[in-house]
């Protein structure tokens, strides 16, 4: 199969690469043949984030190139948790890491092709290590790591005052036996990941070099991080994940909407698959007029797209223009409604009762009720995108979106999403 010979250096230009094993080695292995990589996700959480999304388009870059890829979910290490710079892993059951396995591979599996001549395959390490004796393991794969080179790892040097359990200081005997199973089950030649399994990975390298006396590759990818170098992947709800239960397709839309100019360019590179010329010229445009925001808003779609599809990038589009008063709130699908009022820190809930608008109102846009009043007649207040005429109109039932939704804006910014329950009563 021919592989593409500029991939490594649309790699380098995206800056994908933060460390490489020898790069003319693997330069040459990924010019020559269809190489047979993998990339490994550990099943610590239900969904995937942006982190893993990472690896994700990294894995497709690959693989459109002419390479073979092997996705690697972890019900294995999955059980352990590689070890975090502070504090030990809670320990989750076998049937949650299994579930979580289960729910994983699904998300992957739209992601990648698994047919034709480099199709993906998936993989599960607890094949090699269910029924593995701890003797042969110690044989096998522990006589090939020097306890020194491992106490030099930084995570451990960083955990060795405050403590680390033998359990998570041996992770790293785990995932380098998958490297070297890999190798010899499927002929997988590199593994790449994240720049904090640099450790990790080059360690299974090592093995297979120890072990077999064959030479692999390798390379990890940068950890992103906001202008202020802290992480990325952490929103004020929690995980950036890309399950939709978890976090909506219009809340993850907004997130990419939002970042900062200075990152925007970085992160069209990282994790949307325009060419070169084309984001050139696009961060061009945007340095010119960044008040224009066409950077962020071509990023928010394609990275929306590539996760949840075109259908849900244009519900979370219209919900936003909606939302801020451009759009149709009734033409929402109720699911969209749900996920963009529900998920918000605007909604809150009151019963069907004998309300006004202005009472409405005075709950949290306006200070009193006589405010209220005096907004209305200002012609400052909406109810569902609707100029609210009549500061004493009451609630009504027709008036909900979906039978349950009341969005009240004063000005253009000021909303408060009010669900009303007890709705659909008579």
């Amino acid at each position: 199969m021919s592989v593409d010979p500029d991939l490594l250096d649309d790699l380098q230009w995206r800056g994908l690469l933060a460390h490489t094993t020898d790069l003319e080695a693997l330069r040459e292995a990924l010019t020559s043949r269809s190489v047979s990589f993998y990339v490994g996700f550990d099943p610590t959480a239900a969904s995937l984030h942006m982190g893993n999304l990472v690896q994700v388009t990294t894995a497709r870059r690959l693989q459109d190139a002419g390479h073979t890829p092997y996705l690697l979910v972890g019900g294995a290490t999955g059980m352990i948790g590689d070890p975090r710079d502070s504090g030990e892993r809670t320990l989750n059951s076998a049937e949650t890491v299994q579930e979580w396995v289960g729910r994983i591979r699904a998300q992957i599996e739209p992601f990648l092709s698994f047919d034709g001549d480099n199709a993906a395959t998936m993989v599960n390490n607890l094949d090699w290590t269910d029924g593995l004796s701890v003797i042969d393991f110690l044989r096998d794969v522990g006589k090939h790591f020097p306890v020194n080179r491992m106490l030099a790892r930084e995570t451990v040097k960083r955990r060795l005052e405050s403590g680390i359990s033998y359990t998570e200081f041996s992770y790293v005997l785990l995932q380098s036996m998958d490297f070297l199973e890999l190798h010899r089950r499927h002929g997988v030649d590199l593994q790449f990941g994240g720049s904090d399994q640099w450790g990790n990975i080059t360690g299974g390298a090592e093995l297979i070099r120890r072990a077999t006396g064959d030479a692999v590759h390798a390379f990890a990818t940068p950890l992103v991080t906001k202008a202020d170098g802290t992480k990325y992947g952490k929103t004020e709800g929690g995980a950036l994940w890309l399950d939709p239960a978890m976090m909506s397709p219009y809340a993850f839309h907004q997130f990419w909407l939002n970042v900062e100019d200075e990152k925007v360019g970085e992160l069209l590179r990282i994790f949307t698959f325009l060419p070169r010329a084309e984001i050139e010229a696009l961060e061009a445009r945007h340095a010119e007029k960044p008040f224009l925001r066409e950077a962020q808003k071509t990023l928010a779609d394609a990275v929306t797209t590539f996760v949840h599809g075109a259908e849900e990038t244009e519900h979370a589009k219209a919900a936003a223009g909606a939302l801020f008063g451009g759009g149709d709130l009734a033409a929402l699908p109720a699911r969209v409604l749900d996920a963009v009022l529900g998920d918000s820190d605007l909604a809150h809930e009151v019963e069907m009762g004998e309300w006004t608008m202005s009472q409405l109102l005075a709950l949290r846009l306006c200070s009193s009720r006589s405010e209220a009043v005096r907004t209305v007649k200002e012609g400052g207040a909406y109810a569902n995108n609707r100029r609210i005429e009549d500061p004493d109109e009451p609630l009504t039932r027709d008036l909900l979106l979906h039978d349950k939704w009341l969005l009240l804006r004063r000005g253009k910014k000021k909303f408060d999403a009010i669900a009303v329950t007890g709705a659909a009563s008579s």
